[in-house]
């Protein structure tokens, strides 16, 4: 059962453990989707969004909290992220040919070219869930926003959230598209 972030919040700051727990189970994937948005890769959102909850925690952040804990979280997510973002910057257009020349020559798998992991990932694509792929698809090919995406579908932006995490667990061992990510 969800709780509100209010109840969460109480239980934290009388020391219930479990409530932290809760938070994460509630906030890690949307956090992570909201990371991917200033981030690289979905590993680098991933250690990003731990690092806040580890942080959130052992520093008991959550004491000084007295509006949403959601806003405060997507606040250290996008902070976090740009940080973390400026950190690379200046080396990702150095790095990014040996990247990519990296994973056509050594991740392709079983001597698979470029053109049929072309292929086999636009199988993979067209094998995700109906929603799943069209999200995917307008975010990562058509280059558009979840807000877009959400007004053009009538869905939340949540949803187009949680549907493009989706899609992008049951895609992530694609070289192609960890290519394609760092290109955008």
């Amino acid at each position: 059962m969800k709780q509100t972030d209010s109840e969460i919040l109480v239980k934290l700051k009388k020391g219930d453990a479990s409530a932290y727990k809760i938070l994460f189970d509630q906030y890690y994937d949307t956090l992570c989707i909201h990371s991917m948005r200033y981030c690289d890769s979905y590993d680098m959102a991933q250690d990003i969004v731990q690092d806040i909850f580890v942080d959130f925690w052992n520093e008991k952040r959550y004491l000084k909290i007295e509006d949403s804990l959601g806003a405060y979280l997507h606040r250290s997510v996008r902070n976090n992220s740009v940080l973390e973002m400026r950190k690379h910057s200046k080396f990702v257009f150095e790095e990014l040919d040996d990247v990519i020349n990296k994973l056509i020559e050594d991740e392709i798998p079983f001597g698979l070219s470029p053109d049929q992991e072309l292929m086999r990932l636009k199988q993979e694509i067209d094998k995700l869930p109906n929603q799943s792929k069209e999200i995917f698809k307008a975010i990562v090919l058509d280059d558009k926003k979840y807000k877009e995406v959400a007004e053009f579908y009538g869905i939340s932006v949540n949803t187009v959230k949680t549907q493009y995490g989706r899609a992008l667990k049951k895609l992530r061992n694609s070289p192609l598209l960890i290519a394609l990510l760092m290109l955008k």
